[in-house]
């Protein structure tokens, strides 16, 4: 009612006014699939009236296809290949710098691609409560097989729980070995249809145009199984892809509307930006009055740039769209002064209150075959109150990647014998993702195990206080080497414990026994500053090992 919003006790709202309800009340909700975007229809969950009246307006729609894979393994050539415009030769260095919306037309029927930089950004959209993509292509290099992007990739798709449609490129090289890739492929749980699964898998060549239409028949196919369907007489909605601030027309958003058409003049709300559209332009860059469900379009009106994964939503009017915008500003900077981290702890409680089935885990290890060993060891905790899911293993430090797919998927980062790149616990504070560092396998299983069990006891947790990159090596009279760094995050403070780390792998853990800035005994030395580090039995430093600062700090339930 203080937004204008008048609704009696059975009448239907969408999830844009129901978020707001709930953010009065400090409730964190997440943005479930709407029914007219799966055309999957719940008579428990929904009144039978609407039930008809949804089943009676809805309409197939174009499937909206995400592009995905390893860095210059053919992802924009074959978009380019499939639409036939040379995109790719605008481009810098040939690789994608943009979220580009497209449409293609292929026997008749209409097929959306959404050209992301990436497996980041496609999760980064996620990360916000929107489920964009219907279908993910993965892009593998006949010549190349897997990479560890690949494997991310993988991962990230599923978590989405998208199907899966694999384009084996590059075909046309000399070097190509689409059975090598087949044979990868099922190392990762990926059966394609010639080996007995039901992953399909599509020999192509974007040089030569080879499997092209073999690819859009299979994408169709895999769209008609998913019967996707809209109602497009209805307000629309859909999601933000991409805005830009055009320094001629202003704040310009790209959008993929979902259900309802989209028609210049509606009011609409984003995120906390709003506006009234003035003028929507087709992914040829023409000129278009309407946008009908699973077509992309560009939008002239935001008094403000949207952010990539908004939810878009037509409003009846311009003072409710000012209203929601401001209403939803104000619960931003809310939870933003209120929120926490999904911490293991937590995860403790909802087990305990049956609200979750699954401990959702991204797991960072120092080498692969440490992934592998604690990868198996967790995954056999299985428990009758939940069980443990691993969205993503590798190697190497804990990345910005790692906590957009913790974020998007309510997971919990936890890391055996690595660090944290740098900035990574900046990213982890904002976006609310917990990060445990073990040194010790059976420390890490057991507190699993017992958060599995809901009887986690509280802990000590592993926190970065600061990283110094060491700049030269000074050697005193007594035959001891000092590191002489700068601190590039965070403080290092007098007499803390110390990871030497070289390349992401760490080499030594041990206490600072002097710190000094130029001849100056310190206290601490902040971000920035220069400063002479003396290690304790540790001297073996090289120019460019990180010296990482931490602290065990006890988690309270």
């Amino acid at each position: 009612m203080r937004n204008g919003i008048m609704v009696s006790m059975n009448q239907v709202i969408d999830h844009e006014v129901a978020s707001l309800v709930t953010a009065a009340y400090g409730i964190r909700t997440r943005v479930a699939e709407q029914v007219a975007e799966t055309g999957a229809l719940n008579s428990s969950t929904a009144g039978a009236t609407g039930n008809a009246e949804e089943q009676n307006g809805l309409e197939a729609r174009p499937p909206v296809v995400t592009i995905l894979g390893h860095v210059d393994h053919g992802k924009t050539s074959l978009l380019d290949s499939i639409r036939n415009a040379h995109v790719a030769d605008r481009e810098i260095g040939g690789i994608t710098q943009h979220i580009g919306a497209y449409q293609v037309d292929y026997e008749g029927q209409k097929i959306t691609f959404l050209d992301t930089p990436g497996h980041e950004a496609f999760t980064s959209i996620r990360s916000r409560g929107a489920r964009v993509t219907d279908i993910a292509i993965l892009v593998v290099a006949a010549d190349d097989g897997i990479m560890p992007q690949t494997e991310e990739a993988i991962d990230h798709a599923r978590a989405a729980e998208v199907p899966i449609v694999v384009a084996i490129n590059k075909m046309d090289l000399p070097g190509a070995d689409p059975e090598r890739v087949k044979r990868q492929l099922s190392q990762h749980n990926l059966l394609v249809e010639d080996w007995g699964g039901d992953i399909i898998s599509v020999p192509v060549s974007a040089r030569t145009g080879e499997g092209i239409n073999e690819l859009l028949e299979n994408l169709l196919i895999v769209a008609e199984i998913s019967e996707l369907k809209a109602n497009p007489h209805r307000p629309a909605s859909g999601v933000v892809i991409e805005a830009k601030l055009d320094r001629k027309r202003g704040p310009m958003a790209t959008v993929l509307v979902q259900s309802g058409t989209l028609s210049v003049g509606d009011h609409v709300v984003a995120g906390t930006s709003w506006g009234r559209v003035k003028a929507i332009t087709n992914d040829r860059g023409s000129t278009i009055k309407e946008v009908v469900p699973g077509a992309p379009a560009e939008l002239l009106g935001f008094g403000a740039l949207p952010e990539a994964g908004d939810v878009m939503t037509v409003m009846p009017n311009e003072k409710t769209a000012r209203a929601l915008a401001q209403e939803r500003e104000r619960a931003k900077a809310s939870q933003q002064s209120q929120g926490r981290a999904l911490t293991l702890e937590e995860v403790v409680k909802q087990i305990d209150a049956g609200d979750i089935k699954e401990l959702n885990l991204v797991l960072k290890a120092d080498v692969q075959g440490s992934v592998e060993a604690v990868r198996q060891s967790l995954e056999r905790l299985t428990e009758a109150e939940a069980r443990v899911r691993i969205l993503h293993a590798g190697s190497g430090n804990v990345t910005e990647s790692d906590i957009l797919l913790a974020s998007a998927s309510d997971a919990i980062i936890v890391g055996f014998s690595v660090g944290n790149a740098i900035g990574v616990e900046r990213v982890a504070e904002r976006m609310g993702v917990e990060i445990r560092h073990y040194g010790i396998i059976y420390q890490m299983i057991d507190d699993i195990r017992l958060a599995l069990h809901g009887m986690l006891e509280p802990a000590y947790t592993d926190v970065i206080i600061g990283q110094a990159e060491v700049r030269e090596i000074f050697a005193s009279r007594r035959s001891v080497k000092i590191a002489g760094c700068r601190v590039v995050d965070g403080r290092i403070p007098r007499g803390a414990s110390i990871r030497v780390l070289r390349e992401g792998e760490v080499l030594e853990e041990t206490n600072i026994a002097s710190l000094r800035h130029f001849r100056d005994e310190a206290n601490e030395v902040t971000n920035g500053m220069d400063c002479g580090i003396l290690l304790e039995d540790y001297y073996d430093f090289e120019i460019g090992d990180i010296l990482q600062a931490h602290r065990q700090e006890r988690s309270q339930r």
